[in-house]
């Protein structure tokens, strides 16, 4: 069965701290649906923690096909990007940004002394956010003339189709969206209704 859910967060994190040999790590989880939504927390921080040593983080967006990014700004390679984007995968959350902060506290942790603070700090991070379960959704355009409106909203009221948009005149346009796995199933229901034309918004 094709999944049609995905998990993400709703409002961003409370800030968590973990510390290891003086060097303070600070971890944030922000929803996120675009690389500028990214490049604006990005730039939140740096002015927030503009002493801090290292911003690293790790995103990803998409519901049905990923984008990701795992950046180690400036820590060895791998030690920490990485870390924080395989709490994303093991959460299994998307539309996230994970960012954790670090100042350095004057001793050298050693590459898995940072692995284990980036996950840490990422882990604590999650751990501090809302985490909900989302549909997802396909919109379809219904379009039919004023006098097939009884049949359209017939099928719209038995099947508890959600209405997002509507414009109710000689030419009326509905736009629904339909939990993925239902997809199919309305949109051949509507396509066999005499003079009533569906598409799928997305194509």
């Amino acid at each position: 069965m094709e999944k049609d859910t995905y998990k993400t967060i709703t409002k961003p994190s409370e800030e968590v701290l973990f510390k290891d040999k003086n060097s303070k790590f600070f971890g944030y989880a922000f929803p996120v649906k675009t690389e500028e939504d990214v490049k604006q927390h990005i730039e939140d921080l740096k002015k927030q923690h503009h002493q801090a040593r290292h911003w690293c983080y790790a995103y990803q967006l998409g519901t049905e096909t990923f984008a990701y990014r795992a950046n180690d700004d400036g820590e060895p390679n791998n030690s920490a990007g990485m870390p924080i984007y395989g709490q994303i995968q093991s959460f299994d959350v998307t539309n996230v940004l994970i960012v954790v902060v670090r100042y350095f506290g004057g001793v050298k942790l050693g590459v898995g002394g940072l692995i284990n603070a980036y996950k840490t700090g990422a882990q604590m991070a999650l751990e501090a956010s809302k985490i909900v379960t989302r549909t997802i959704n396909i919109k379809y355009l219904i379009s039919f003339d004023y006098k097939n409106m009884n049949k359209v909203m017939r099928v719209i009221k038995e099947k508890n189709l959600k209405v997002i948009n509507q414009k109710l005149e000689l030419d009326c346009q509905i736009t629904i969206s339909v939990r993925k796995k239902e997809a199919q199933t309305i949109f051949e229901i509507f396509d066999t209704i005499y003079e009533v034309k569906i598409k799928d918004l997305a194509i």
